[in-house]
């Protein structure tokens, strides 16, 4: 039996069937392809090398040669750090399908990614946009309904566009939400988020529903499901109406949602479960967050600012009292 070539391993581990990663990993359509596309990086740049190595044979320090190769081409650390992050993933797959003896990005450390606080809007800002909604049009209540819902139940994008009726709990005023990896969350239902959606469904019967999306909760105007490129089309032109230059996205929602949360006092890890958070770490950037406004609190404190009188060299207050006695 013919010992492949180097390149044709690489195909080979490369077309391994969706299927079977994503029911075998639990993986998303979206990361399956995301993991793929840095697994076809890696192979490019090591079948370039001056010997050529199979998957089954790639090592640590081709790893690493690797990873200074996307550092020297400009790189920043959180392109190397998502890279490396999708290539474990696609070799911990071959692992798992026996393709490989051992894992080459074992020992790999990720480059350390400074956290960057999340851009929100106040509540002023969400507010302006939801009464830009014309809600004389026929998706006029629809758009309302989903900036209620992204805003006052933190939902991410993929995550929105994937609820059905079927999870709506109205008498209980909760949602049934199926975020990463497949898991399930129940998060409740403001008051205002339910108005909204009671009132879009009882006019979603007006637009045309296709039967392969008959159970999706929110539609396009042809009746089919939305996709996660519209709802950014929708949010960014709703900010626009209402006059809000911030470059903003439904994750700003999200944002938003968790910052207002823990600004009115709620607990960090009720904030986590809201939000679907595996690792509280991931909440905690809000803390980060809050911690800036209490600085910018803090610059209204008398004594942040001294006055000109508080400059003077006191050896000059001195010297007066000196002359006044």
């Amino acid at each position: 039996m013919n010992t492949p070539t180097p390149a044709t391993a690489w195909q080979q581990a490369l077309d391994t069937p969706r299927d079977s990663q994503r029911s075998e990993r639990n993986l998303s359509t979206h990361s399956i392809e995301a993991y793929r596309r840095d697994a076809t990086r890696l192979a490019s740049f090591l079948l370039r090398q001056p010997r050529p190595v199979s998957p089954e044979s790639v090592t640590p320090a081709d790893i690493e040669t690797f990873m200074s190769h996307l550092y020297d081409s400009g790189a920043g650390d959180s392109t190397q750090a998502r890279t490396l992050s999708g290539i474990r993933s696609f070799f911990a797959y071959l692992l798992h399908a026996d393709l490989i003896d051992t894992l080459p990005t074992e020992l790999i450390d990720s480059p350390r990614i400074a956290r960057r606080l999340p851009d929100t809007l106040s509540y002023d800002e969400i507010r302006r946009m939801l009464d830009t909604i014309d809600l004389s049009t026929p998706l006029g209540h629809r758009n309302r309904a989903i900036l209620e819902v992204l805003y006052c139940c933190g939902l991410r994008v993929s995550e929105l566009v994937t609820l059905r009726l079927s999870d709506l709990f109205t008498a209980d005023h909760v949602i049934r939400v199926t975020g990463k990896g497949t898991k399930q969350r129940l998060v409740p239902l403001a008051p205002p988020a339910l108005r909204q959606l009671e009132l879009y469904l009882s006019r979603r019967h007006e637009q045309p529903v296709q039967s392969d999306s008959s159970d999706i909760l929110f539609l396009n105007r042809n009746g089919h499901q939305l996709t996660r490129v519209m709802i950014f089309t929708i949010i960014r032109r709703i900010a626009a109406a209402a006059g809000i230059t911030k470059t903003i996205s439904p994750h700003t929602l999200r944002h938003s949602f968790a910052t207002h949360l823990l600004q009115g006092g709620a607990d960090i890890r009720a904030v986590q479960e809201l939000l679907g958070h595996e690792s509280i770490l991931t909440t905690e950037i809000y803390t980060h967050l809050e911690l800036r406004d209490l600085r910018s609190a803090l610059e209204l404190h008398p004594l942040a600012h001294p006055s000109a009188s508080d400059k003077k060299d006191p050896l000059d207050t001195e010297e007066k009292q000196d002359t006044t006695n």
